[in-house]
């Protein structure tokens, strides 16, 4: 099967290259001019230069392919640079979704995440269910892909709790006790290697997570476990650090925004079976997860 693949040299774009490069795929990627690098395996793809806004490429990189996947997502605007929810999710989105049509590509996998929901807390969680939307009214053969937390090797998130649990004393938010299922990317980039053929899967929202439900708590004893590291948690009060960073979300280097901390706070747990039952994967630990992303 010939794959149009957008947010290719992302985190999970990577690993969904992988999955498919490992099966035969033919792999058509989506870069932006000078992101060229991030690529992990460039030799075995075929480029096409541009970005996700522009319908010309677009049209150009899904011609005579078999599927879509859809991987382009933000987890922080910059709107000063022209960095938006809207527009890197939502138009974003409809642009993919105008190509297939006019290239007559029916096929579409398409990543959100788990919370999306028309009233949902933040412009992140409320563009991606609009999004999901736009999929869903289409016409087109559809699968979307709602993950909790990705833990991998190479992702942001494993980067900094490691760096966190190095230090030994972990600064947490709030209590600690709210829950996620942190799910492998691996798991993830199986996922959509696997759907695109599966007529089960077409018309399908599939919620996707580890099987471990944990606080973020549990998560950062994990990470110290996997290392070898005793560390001291220290619950940082909400309130003040929610006022603080309304104050400091906009200066350069900053590491939070309040929606993150509001995403953070309602943690991200799913009925995970439907998923699995759909797939044929067999779900992979968060302490196997963290074991294959820190080492």
């Amino acid at each position: 099967m010939k794959v149009f693949v957008t947010g290719s040299t992302g985190f999970v774009g990577n690993h969904v290259l992988s999955a498919l490069l490992e099966v035969g795929h033919q792999v058509r990627a989506l870069v932006r001019p000078g992101s060229e690098y991030k690529l992990k395996r460039p030799d075995e793809l075929e480029i096409v230069n541009g970005a996700v806004g522009e319908t010309a490429t677009l049209v150009q990189g899904i011609e005579g392919c078999d599927a879509v996947i859809h991987l382009v997502g933000i987890i922080r605007a910059f709107p000063a640079r022209n960095i938006t929810f809207e527009r890197l999710h939502t138009e974003a989105t409809a642009s993919v979704i105008a190509a297939a049509k006019e290239t007559s590509v029916s096929r579409l996998l398409h990543m959100s995440a788990l919370g999306a929901r028309q009233d949902g807390p933040t412009p992140y969680l409320r563009t991606k269910f609009a999004a999901e939307e736009l999929v869903r009214e289409s016409g087109l053969d559809y699968t979307i892909f709602r993950p909790s937390l990705i833990f991998g090797r190479g992702g942001e998130a494993i980067q900094m709790f490691s760096a966190m649990v190095a230090k030994r004393v972990v600064p947490i938010i709030g209590d600690g006790q709210y829950q996620f299922q942190p799910v492998s990317v691996t798991t993830v980039a199986q996922g959509f290697e696997k759907s695109l053929a599966l007529e089960a899967a077409k018309e399908q929202t599939l919620d996707v997570g580890g099987p471990d439900n944990v606080t973020f708590d549990e998560i950062m004893d994990t990470v110290a476990r996997v290392m070898g590291k005793t560390i001291t948690k220290v619950h940082v009060p909400v309130f003040p650090l929610r006022l603080a960073t309304s104050a400091l979300q906009h200066a350069p280097g900053y590491p939070l925004t309040t929606d993150q901390i509001t995403m953070l706070l309602e943690g991200s747990t799913c009925d995970e079976k439907p998923f699995y039952e759909l797939t044929g994967l067999s779900p992979i630990s968060l302490e196997q997860t963290l074991r294959e992303a820190i080492w």
